[in-house]
């Protein structure tokens, strides 16, 4: 990947102390974005009778009426905000307001640092090349936020009059690092060529504003970093920042298109832990520097610790959850209630006309909730007894109670601030790159959480739920809580509500896009894998060129003279563990071809036939999955549509592997 080498170029510039940050002027006053700008109904309603006064009524303007919430939706939503006002009781708001609060100047800046895997580079005891490792991966965009963030940590240090940390222009010029990174002049070349490329775009493709007012096929580029096309597109298409111009999309969103790399679309569950961890390292640069770009204020709570109630389901922290669940059922990614809670819901509840909105009854909910307390896990609950309508409002009510937001109290702001971006595409950047940033457990129940409510969307017809309904109800309930202070009354803005709601149905509408991990983060994973395989050969002049030679020796590169070169590939399928099988690449080759001849070959051969007879009398085979494990990564299940003569280029060094796919619970 031509952008992998350019931000070595990028992290050289950054160590050389060539990059410097441009200070941005203004046009407008700070745009808030937290939830404390949500206006009240009151003043909701003075606005629209102000704006009222000043708009037309041509029939161009009743159109945009019909692509927005409804009064009833609106409603709703002020109706949900009341509830979690009333619940949370102005005693307890208080006393989070005093736990919870920003960070202190220079935490923020120590926390991202730590947060991106760069903490060394504030470190006095820290080695050049821990340093250069993850910078070599860095585009040049991704480099300047870096620098501003030790800019900003610096600064802060000097106003406390403590002495600065090392000047990181000094890791730059380090033997070390130079060896790390290649050539500046040659990687610049690159990443020139490289952003010609992308900006052969046509502008009509990436302006906010339909050309008409028909939904269209919009294409989600994953090659280039986030940040980097935004670079392209601010320049080419001169956005304005921060304004109240807004994208005027179709009531059905427009359907957007990820075009397949040849080595496949990468899913958040595909990577081990260890590579997972890397990938939310590099996801919190990309997202900062967009972030810097679009003049988002990412400004991060702490909140403080709270009481846990003596209570076995409600107000109980996720991983608390499901630390108990895993006892009794391993491997689960969601805690059992709410698997229970979703499952009654699907079964029952999908249909129910006003589902989510019709409230039900407090007293019946009351008890409801005392009986699952105290006798859920003994599976004395009998579902059969239980209105939809009152299953709902515990839903509800058990996202609103976790002690830390599921969006998280470090996030829930700059997921609250995407609806103030106004191109479409931008707005999934962010969204995908904070979803990357969960924690797994919250990423667990959020992705269930949204499977769910597509359902309830999919049953339009039946429960009376359209995307605007379901998003503006439950926009509430995932972005105001008790362990992030907000004022929910104040502010006059007009159209806070429908920004909410907008940023809510954007994750239900396209989760699956947001659930899978880009490929120009796959790309610098894989490089960073590469540089830290090859760190040793930096440490000892006298002996690089000998362990050079080891490591090369050792790996298996391709033959470019070989068209179609063989692999011998691994199974590890029950009593098949020590079975390898031969497998003949060519530019063609694909997972799932692969995958049909194992099943040729060991499972449905009279001899060796493994399959499982169904009460049907047919056979039943293991669902089976192929792995890289190895080479420039740690473990990676692959697309079945992965081109395995590209895999083969792009990880000489890897070993392939037959697995029984993973079962992995629900919400994963």
């Amino acid at each position: 990947m031509p952008w992998g080498r350019s931000g070595s170029a990028a992290a050289f510039l950054l160590l050389s102390g060539r990059v410097r940050t441009r200070a941005k002027a203004r046009d407008t006053s700070p745009t808030e974005m937290s939830v404390d700008s949500w206006a009240s109904p009151q003043d909701q309603a003075a606005a629209e009778l102000t704006h009222s006064t000043n708009t037309d009524t041509s029939p161009s303007s009743l159109q945009d009426q019909d692509q927005h919430p409804d009064k009833l939706c609106l409603d709703s939503f002020w109706s949900e905000v009341e509830t979690i006002r009333q619940g949370c009781g102005e005693a307890d708001l208080e006393c989070t307001r005093r736990e919870s609060r920003q960070s202190e100047e220079g935490e923020q800046e120590e926390q991202w640092l730590a947060d991106a895997g760069l903490s060394t580079l504030i470190s006095e005891d820290s080695e050049d090349v821990d340093n250069a490792l993850l910078l070599s991966t860095l585009t040049r965009t991704q480099a300047e936020a870096v620098q501003r963030r030790i800019d900003s940590y610096t600064l802060s240090l000097r106003k406390r009059n403590k002495p600065p940390p090392r000047d990181v222009r000094d890791v730059f010029h380090s033997p070390i690092a130079q060896k790390l990174l290649p050539d500046s002049q040659e990687s610049e070349e690159l990443g020139q060529n490289s952003m010609a490329s992308a900006t052969k775009t046509p502008l009509s493709s990436i302006t906010p504003e339909h050309q008409s007012g028909v939904a269209k096929e919009e294409f989600f580029i994953t090659d280039v970093a986030y940040c980097e096309q935004a670079v392209i597109l601010i320049k080419q298409a001169k956005l304005p920042q921060n304004t109240m111009q807004r994208r005027k999309e179709d009531s059905t969103l427009p359907r957007v298109i990820c075009p397949k790399c040849r080595l496949g679309v990468t899913r958040i569950q595909d990577l081990s832990h260890t590579d997972m961890k890397k990938v939310r390292q590099l996801a919190l640069i990309d997202m900062t520097a967009l972030s810097d770009l679009l003049e988002l204020e990412v400004k991060r709570h702490k909140s403080g610790k709270r009481k846990i109630p003596e209570s076995t389901l409600f107000g109980v922290p996720l991983a608390t959850l499901l630390d108990n669940d895993q006892k009794t059922k391993p491997n689960t990614a969601i805690p059992l209630f709410l698997q229970a809670l979703l499952s009654f819901l699907e079964k029952k509840g999908v249909d129910s006309e006003g589902i989510l909105r019709v409230p039900g009854s407090q007293t019946r909910i009351k008890l409801l909730q005392q009986k699952l307390e105290t006798n859920f896990y003994s599976g004395q609950v009998s579902w059969e007894e239980v209105s939809p309508n009152d299953a709902a409002a515990l839903l509800k009510k058990f996202i609103r109670e976790l002690p830390a937001p599921l969006l998280t109290a470090e996030y829930l702001n700059t997921f609250s601030a995407v609806r103030d971006i106004t191109d479409l595409k931008q707005k999934l950047h962010m969204l995908n790159l904070l979803i990357l940033l969960l924690p797994e457990p919250n990423r667990n129940t959020l992705k269930a959480l949204l499977e769910f409510l597509s359902k309830v969307v999919s049953r339009e017809k039946r429960n009376r739920m359209n995307l605007w309904a379901v998003a503006t109800i439950m926009a509430p309930n995932l972005f105001l809580h008790k362990a992030v202070p907000s004022k929910l009354t104040e502010g006059a803005e007009k159209g806070q509500a429908e920004k909410a709601a907008d940023v809510m149905r954007l994750l239900i509408r396209y989760q699956d896009l947001l659930w899978t991990i880009p490929n120009f983060l796959m790309s610098q994973v894989r490089k960073l894998n590469d540089n830290s395989n090859r760190r040793y050969q930096f440490y000892d002049r006298r002996i690089k060129n000998l362990l050079r030679k080891i490591h090369t020796d050792s790996r298996e590169k391709p033959e470019k003279n070989n068209v179609e070169p063989h692999r011998t590939v691994k199974i590890h399928v029950g009593d098949m563990v020590s079975s390898t099988m031969d497998f003949q690449l060519n530019i063609n080759s694909r997972a799932s071809d692969l995958i049909a001849q194992f099943h040729r070959q060991f499972l449905r051969s009279p001899e060796k036939g493994k399959g499982k007879t169904r009460r049907n009398g047919s056979l039943a085979y293991p669902d089976l999955v192929l792995y890289e494990v190895g080479g420039n990564i740690g473990e990676h299940c692959l697309d079945p549509d992965t081109h395995l003569l590209d895999l083969y280029n792009s990880n000489p060094a890897g070993e392939w592997l037959i697995k029984m796919r993973p079962n992995n619970s629900r919400g994963v």
